[in-house]
């Protein structure tokens, strides 16, 4: 009879406690409270929110590396970068800016995931929010309703909460995600500061990219289109020159545009290269300012 009764406690505790953690992890959604195991990975000290859009009609995971001085003064406004694909992207480069910092002299910045919690298709919807609409596409035409989202709800959040400098912004995006960064720049300049495309896809209808641009307002805008010599996708690799070809020499253009070659480089697995490469064009003059008074302590 006794074991009989343990049996019965062991059941219904375990019922309680299922029932406790199920309760936690709404509680948790309806928060937004942050993971608690990044709270033990120091290179990605920052925060979490998960953050519902109405422009797109689905939920976003953002996660937000801070930088190591952050709370160190309470005036002090960083660069802030957006990284798309946040899924992958976010816990490489993020967690690398600070090894950027320590050794190339690239500001310390606000590095913000844009994730969608998962790879699988029917959470992820990169293919839909970063192209614009195709016939042909089983899922295409979200990229103008992303970047709504981007504009009229993350932004005023993320820069709401934390000491982000508005007027240098930074996009960044890789593969499809390089698409929504020039997709941005030729729709919408003057959201950010620069933009890097790490070989970007040119599909579907890449001809709206040779094309003319929406006027900005800026003067002082950058597109930087990265390029690894071995992507798999030959067309990115070829499209990607001849769009810099073309926009280089152009008077028009709104921004200035750069080159980086990542010689020896694949589709995916050099997105640090490209987040370096372009970073230190952005920030050249900080750089160079660096490093030259390096030079000097050293006499």
């Amino acid at each position: 009879m006794k074991r009989i009764c343990w049996a019965v406690a062991a059941v219904a505790m375990s019922v309680l406690l299922s029932a406790c953690d199920v309760f936690k992890d709404e509680e948790s959604k309806m928060t937004g409270a942050k993971p608690a195991p990044l709270d033990f990975l120091p290179a990605l000290s920052g925060d979490y929110f998960r953050l519902d859009s109405e422009q797109v009609g689905r939920p976003y995971h953002i996660y937000i590396r801070l930088p190591e001085d952050y709370a160190a003064s309470s005036q002090k406004q960083y660069p802030i970068i957006y990284l798309l694909d946040g899924d992958s992207l976010f816990p490489i480069l993020a967690a690398n800016h600070m090894f950027l910092h320590y050794d190339d002299d690239i500001p310390e910045a606000i590095v913000v995931g844009i994730a969608y919690g998962g790879f699988d298709p029917e959470t992820n919807w990169r293919d839909f929010d970063f192209s614009t609409y195709a016939a042909d596409w089983k899922r295409s035409g979200g990229a103008e309703a992303f970047h709504n989202f981007l504009e009229h709800e993350l932004l005023p959040e993320v820069e709401n909460r934390y000491r982000a400098d508005s007027e240098r912004r930074v996009l960044f995006g890789q593969s499809r995600g390089g698409f929504m960064a020039l997709y941005s720049a030729f729709n919408h300049p003057d959201l950010f500061w620069a933009r890097i495309a790490s070989n970007p896809s040119f599909l579907p209808d890449g001809e709206q990219f040779f094309v003319d641009t929406v006027a900005a307002t800026r003067n002082d805008l950058q597109v930087i289109v990265a390029s690894s010599s071995n992507d798999r996708y030959r067309t990115n690799r070829v499209r990607t020159i001849e769009w810099h070809e073309h926009w280089s020499v152009r008077e028009d253009s709104p921004w200035s545009t750069h080159f980086v070659n990542i010689e020896g480089g694949t589709h995916a697995a050099n997105s640090t290269d490209s987040y370096r490469a372009g970073l230190r064009k952005i920030f050249l003059p900080e750089v160079a300012e660096a490093g030259a008074q390096d030079t000097v302590g050293q006499h």
